[in-house]
């Protein structure tokens, strides 16, 4: 089927248009330019887009799905740095408890989430070391009933015991392998957890594992001064030199958070081509600080935005990457709207090895989306960005279409009945918080 889409505006990746159409075919963009150039080309459908503006749908280079549970859950332990995060609060009431039932519903949830605030292509990561095999599958069903692009892994690393962590290494390589087989909007990567809760011999295993079926690689680096400081301890290195001592980095690792990294660490990272996503917000919640974002920018290094299961309205994620790095170099000028723009497509796309998804260009997937641009003041070319980044929320987005097909159109959504998803996890969470958590 060849649709055109006619846009009064459109952000290309060189900037605002006016007055451009795009050419879909088999969910792919054929075409793009100025409008004058598509008068007669056939095609099956044409629409028109006169108050909205196109352009390519977001990309969450690092998600949680699950962390739906955590949302105003109530525990007893008190968190007062990252070790007792994870040690006293999500590992046990959290991570551990998460199964097939908790998947089925936060995976609805996060799906509907992300349509709603233009996502179209996402990451994401399940820590559930307790759960039953074949839960990756579960997940790649429902996502590919919402229509959305993903990428699947479950975390492993050694936490609970050593045959367990083997045992989702071996799961998260089935399931890269069956999903390639198919080829379809839902596919799988390797991934492991950090330095602390990972042996030498097991980092280097789940590497070469990933090497193997040439796919991409993720661990959790450096997300608060724990892991340096437990490095430095127990290693007397780095947890970057550490990799780098194993081989390990290249450009199939896609290294989440990297929050407490040094200048040099950073430069090791950059010159081997490694792909970083932040978690602004997120880093907030467990006081691991602020991420060296304009750092490895200037280096070079591929960046994308994550929500990380916490705050999932991506035009939230946008702003706090905007927004706190100013504030923390206390220098207006860096972290431009545009730049931020660029993580959370393009760029965002090249770091979960995405690089058709995330813009409006030929061969690039049809992904797109249309805002609303009912705003207080206009759009123009020097202000486009800013809109975008500051002004805009889930509320603009009219439609979202992935792979040619919509998802959503005309401010209604087309695959997930949103008032049943959201009473399954109300109902999901419920159950879930009503274990005694003050034991």
């Amino acid at each position: 089927m060849r649709m055109i889409m006619d846009a009064k505006w459109l952000l290309a990746t060189d900037g605002l248009k006016k007055n451009w159409s795009i050419l879909i075919e088999d969910g792919i963009i054929m075409g793009i330019g100025p409008t004058r150039d598509f008068e007669k080309e056939p095609c099956d459908e044409r629409l028109q887009f006169e108050d909205r503006m196109l352009m390519p749908g977001f990309v969450n280079g690092h998600n949680h799905m699950y962390g739906f549970l955590s949302h105003g859950i109530h525990v007893a332990s008190i968190v007062e740095d990252f070790s007792d995060f994870l040690e006293d609060y999500w590992w046990p009431y959290i991570e551990n408890r998460v199964d097939h039932a908790e998947v089925t519903a936060t995976t609805k949830m996060a799906c509907l989430e992300m349509i709603e605030s233009g996502v179209t292509s996402f990451v994401d990561v399940l820590e559930a070391p307790m759960a039953k095999p074949g839960v990756l599958e579960l997940e790649k069903s429902i996502i590919e009933a919402s229509g959305l692009r993903g990428r699947l892994s479950i975390e492993a690393c050694e936490r609970i015991s050593a045959e367990n962590g083997i045992g989702w290494l071996e799961e998260n390589l089935r399931f890269i392998e069956k999903a390639s087989e198919t080829q379809g909007l839902v596919d799988g990567i390797m991934s492991i957890h950090t330095l602390f809760t990972c042996s030498d011999e097991f980092v280097i295993r789940a590497k070469e594992m990933a090497k193997s079926i040439g796919t991409t690689i993720h661990m959790h680096l450096s997300e608060s001064d724990y892991e340096p400081e437990w490095c430095l301890k127990n290693r007397n290195e780095k947890p970057v030199d550490i990799y780098e001592g194993h081989n390990y980095l290249d450009e199939s690792v896609l290294a989440s958070q990297v929050v407490q990294v040094s200048d040099q660490e950073l430069d090791i990272l950059a010159k081997r081509q490694v792909r970083a996503v932040s978690m602004p917000l997120s880093n907030c919640e467990v006081g691991g600080g602020f991420a060296p974002l304009t750092k490895m920018l200037e280096r070079g290094m591929t960046v994308g935005l994550g929500t990380d299961g916490y705050i999932n309205n991506f035009f939230e994620v946008m702003r706090g990457a905007f927004l706190m790095h100013k504030a923390n170099q206390k220098n207006p000028q860096v972290m431009s709207a545009e730049t931020v723009y660029k993580m959370a497509t393009e760029m965002g796309a090249e770091a979960i090895g995405k690089p058709q998804a995330g813009k409006l260009a030929p061969g690039a997937y049809a992904d797109i989306i249309s805002v609303s641009l009912d705003l207080p003041t206009p759009i123009t070319d020097h202000n486009v960005y800013e809109q975008i980044v500051l002004f805009m929320n889930p509320q603009n987005v009219m439609d979202v279409m992935v792979d040619g097909k919509w998802l959503k159109r005309n401010g209604k959504l087309l695959t997930i009945n949103a008032v049943e998803v959201k009473e399954e996890m109300r109902s999901a969470a419920q159950g879930f918080w009503s274990v005694n958590t003050e034991e």
